[in-house]
């Protein structure tokens, strides 16, 4: 399974490399030429982090933009460990 947003459904999408020669018209060449067209992604920035969903607490593959605005809760941590507190 390809790497997805579990909140905002972010994927990787596709588009094109277009690599050029020759110099600009208006810096006095006879214009840009197109030599070569590959293939490129463009990929969301994912992490994966834990999670809290419905009290349990999973890692998934979130965006940081989900992250950032607050689309997701991550869980609580525990407090240290106190010795003064501890039951002997």
């Amino acid at each position: 399974m390809a790497k997805k947003c579990a909140v905002t459904g972010k994927k990787a999408t596709f588009g094109n490399r277009i690599t050029r020669r020759g110099k600009a018209k208006y810096l006095g060449g006879v214009g840009r030429k197109t030599t070569g067209i590959t293939r490129r992604k463009f990929k969301p920035n994912l992490q994966k982090i834990r999670v809290e969903v419905d009290g349990k607490v999973v890692r998934m593959w979130v965006s940081v933009k989900a992250i950032r605005s607050g689309l997701v809760k991550k869980p609580t941590k525990h407090k240290p460990f106190d010795p003064a507190k501890a039951k002997i």
